[in-house]
């Protein structure tokens, strides 16, 4: 997370009752959301590697955590994930594009088929927080998440005002899909000024 959680919960005064976190790489936040007192957290990760580090990660953690080794979109499938030599960081369903030029030093010569599934199939009890990073494919994210997003008050993204990977949803097509289950994004970083990617977090009206 490019804006430290800890710092957003308290500006915003948020009050989570648990996370669904997409796209949840090593698991490096839930040391931290454990730390904030949430108890309720739910992962999800596709990638073989990464989710058998989550599983180490998690397993002495005092927390009711469940993961699930599944991507998520808006539609059942099985789907190419585009694997990057950034410990997998950058791995996207999307093909990368200003990515490529952006970020030189990281490659994509590697693919990993995955299972894509809706968040609106998984029984989600008591969570009403989403940090979802998927690397352009966030509004697909959301088009399987209708149902869910009425019990969310808080999500926490990757964003995009340029196509970083081929096709990627602009920050502008989700203000406006959240918007419709009335989110105002409430700040926004990105991390230089020629970036084309960056985080932002939206919060729903009371």
């Amino acid at each position: 997370m490019l804006i430290n959680f800890t710092n957003i919960k308290k500006k915003y005064n948020m009050e989570i009752r648990g996370i669904v976190h997409i796209g949840a790489h090593y698991g490096e936040e839930i040391s931290e959301y454990v730390n904030n007192g949430i108890q309720n957290i739910v992962l999800f990760e596709p990638l073989v590697d990464n989710f058998n580090v989550l599983k180490q990660r998690v397993q002495n953690l005092n927390a009711n955590i469940r993961g699930y080794q599944v991507a998520l979109g808006s539609e059942k499938k099985i789907a190419t994930m585009n694997l990057s030599s950034n410990n997998l960081e950058s791995s996207s369903l999307l093909t990368p594009k200003l990515h490529l030029e952006h970020h030189v030093h990281v490659k994509f010569e590697g693919t990993e088929e995955v299972e894509v599934d809706l968040l609106d199939n998984y029984e989600l009890s008591d969570v009403n927080f989403i940090n979802m990073d998927v690397q352009g494919y966030e509004l697909e994210v959301l088009k399987g998440a209708k149902e869910t997003l009425n019990q969310i008050d808080y999500v926490y993204c990757e964003v995009n005002r340029g196509e970083v990977y081929e096709n990627n949803a602009m920050i502008e097509e989700i203000d406006e899909y959240l918007g419709i289950y009335e989110f105002q994004r409430v700040e926004t970083y990105w991390p230089e000024e020629w970036f084309q990617w960056g985080d932002a977090v939206y919060i729903k009206k009371k």
